[in-house]
């Protein structure tokens, strides 16, 4: 039994998220911990009969992150979700004492200092910045950016969609990327005690929020 109400707005979803600090987009292997999930049936996933398509909850994710605002980014598992800026701070401190920020003189260095010099772009900016062209390196130059923020060091700034010659976006959008620092302030990324306090922290507030959930599946969201 799914224990988070329906959802049915944008509004509702960044209650959600504010209220429980941690939310996948999608399957997150815990049965009912997804936004994609809980939302209600009139805004997931259709596709018309011309071929179209329509998706309200992919739509809300530009708006969460920069109304909320939260953190969003491929944090559980290489998959993408939210967290709120009160639980960021654990989360961050627990991290990065796993996976230390990159030397410039390593690959995953020196796309984080290309983004911290150049500031916000999209995925494709970023990677053409950083000198992956030819075949395969889109793949990749995304294997790298998911570990950045596996490690949050990089994250979800907003959507950005093509326009067609009406005016209107179209498509499924393209990531723009940022450090957590240059949105919120260095301080959000700083916690006053240490890597294990706040590995304590989360396990126990994922184990409240998630009673249904197993150890093996409260950690492999922690990380």
């Amino acid at each position: 039994m799914n224990r988070f109400p329906s959802i049915g707005s944008a509004a509702e979803l960044m209650t959600l998220i504010d209220e429980i600090g941690f939310l996948p987009l999608l399957d997150s292997g815990i049965y009912g911990f997804s936004a994609e999930e809980i939302v209600d049936e009139d805004c997931r996933y259709v596709v018309f009969p011309d071929g179209g398509w329509d998706w309200p909850l992919w739509k809300w994710k530009g708006q969460i992150v920069t109304e909320m605002p939260c953190l969003y980014g491929k944090f559980f598992a290489g998959k993408a979700g939210f967290i709120s800026q009160a639980w960021w701070p654990d989360f961050c401190n627990y991290r990065r004492s796993k996976f230390p920020c990159p030397e410039s003189d390593t690959i995953e260095g020196s796309i984080l200092d290309t983004l911290r010099q150049e500031g916000s772009l999209i995925t494709r900016e970023l990677r053409a910045a950083c000198g992956f062209n030819g075949k395969g390196m889109r793949s990749k130059f995304d294997g790298y950016v998911t570990k950045l923020q596996m490690a949050t060091y990089i994250v979800t700034e907003n959507f950005v969609y093509p326009i067609d010659k009406r005016g209107r976006e179209y498509g499924w959008g393209w990531s723009l990327l940022n450090t957590p620092e240059t949105l919120f302030g260095k301080e959000l990324c700083r916690k006053d005690c240490s890597p294990e306090a706040s590995f304590d922290r989360l396990v126990r507030h994922l184990r409240q929020i998630l009673p249904e959930a197993d150890e093996r599946q409260i950690l492999r969201l922690v990380g």
